[in-house]
């Protein structure tokens, strides 16, 4: 049986949780390092063997991947499951949030149901370096093309998110500073008031200072929490036909190197989303797919193709659920101003390196 190192784990757990939202596929990755690197790499991580507990492996990082998406948009999901429930109590769908709810079930339901049908041939047929490498490169033409071939709706959603945003914007700043330290107040020599130099803290200087900072940061959720109510609302106007194509586009992702969160905002882009509303979109759309596809291989890792490796898993779980958090919160702000472009041509420079390495090699 193979064998996972923890050095293995640790290094594919990061990139399960970085690549998972970075529009660059995880799974491109994980088929194409190992067979990179070489060694015991390319055989302790064969994700394309049969009975796999690499694939067990990678899958079941999904479910930390998934957690840390929840934890970071928790708001969000008490607000859509909230959605949910209430439909089914009232029969009817008229809220943004409820609207959402099914929005999400209805374009989780084409993915859900190829990858359980497809997904083992899938992995055999294409799971191979060289074709995950092909793929990856694919990927990167689709977000250039994303990009390139933006539809005048999608730039005229982007002005209007920008014009929502200007408000909040100008907002964040004076509720950081209402956070703010009191000057000359908190520590051994600093000045308060009228600038005399005291020799210790000022009672009670330090908790209103605290208390100040708690206001300051609640202030500061309080306003991204608006943000993403206004988002949803532009997200809901586009319905429901257009959220099942942006769903259905995620059956792309079942080539290892297509990347399951970059088809879906480019899917997004073209019917009229702007990027950032796309981005947040796909993350939310994620969530359920990681956490089905997660849970449906990680009770393999309690059987025997878990044996000697469940140390490593955790290990793994930690690092993938760290990488993801970080991510999702650095691109929900990079989406904002940026475009797919880098990542594009980072997925073209990899891609066809690895296609030439793995030729000649």
């Amino acid at each position: 049986m193979s064998h996972i190192t923890y050095l293995e784990a640790s290094v594919v757990g990061l990139i399960q949780g970085v690549s998972e939202l970075f529009p660059v596929s995880s799974l491109g990755h994980n088929v194409l390092i190992p067979a990179l690197v070489g060694g015991s790499w390319a055989t302790d991580l064969n994700v394309a063997k049969a009975e796999s507990p690499y694939l067990a492996f990678i899958v079941g990082l999904h479910v930390a991947t998934a957690f840390a998406l929840l934890i970071y948009f928790w708001r969000d999901w008490v607000r859509i499951i909230g959605g949910f429930l209430s439909s089914i109590r009232d029969r009817r769908v008229e809220t943004v949030n409820q609207k959402l709810a099914w929005m999400i079930i209805l374009a989780t339901i084409p993915v859900g149901l190829v990858g359980l049908e497809f997904e083992h041939a899938f992995r055999v047929l294409f799971g191979k370096p060289i074709r995950a490498a092909i793929f990856l490169l694919v990927n990167g033409v689709i977000l250039f093309a994303g990009e390139r071939l933006r539809t005048r709706k999608s730039k005229a959603a982007d002005e209007v998110a920008a014009a929502t945003e200007q408000p909040a914007r100008r907002a964040a700043p004076r509720a950081r500073a209402a956070g703010a330290a009191v000057p000359g107040a908190t520590v051994a020599g600093a000045t308060a008031g009228g600038g005399a130099t005291l020799g210790g803290p000022v009672p009670g200087a330090t908790v209103h200072t605290v208390a100040m900072h708690a206001s300051g940061q609640r202030a500061v959720r309080q306003l991204e929490a608006a943000r993403a109510v206004q988002a949803d609302q532009r997200l809901v106007a586009i319905g429901y036909v257009q959220a099942l194509i942006i769903g259905a586009s995620q059956i792309l992702a079942l080539f290892a190197g297509i990347s399951r969160d970059g088809v879906a905002m480019v899917t997004g882009m073209f019917r009229g989303l702007s990027r950032q509303d796309a981005a947040r979109f796909s993350f939310l759309l994620s969530t359920p797919v990681i956490f089905a596809a997660g849970f449906l291989k990680v009770g393999d890792l309690f059987g025997p193709l878990g044996n000697g490796i469940r140390g490593q898993v955790l290990v793994a779980s930690v690092l993938s659920g760290v990488g993801a958090y970080l991510s999702v919160r650095f691109l929900i702000r990079y989406f904002q101003t940026r475009t797919l472009t880098p990542f594009a041509i980072y997925c073209v420079v990899f891609g066809l390196g690895s296609v030439i390495y793995l030729s000649v090699k």
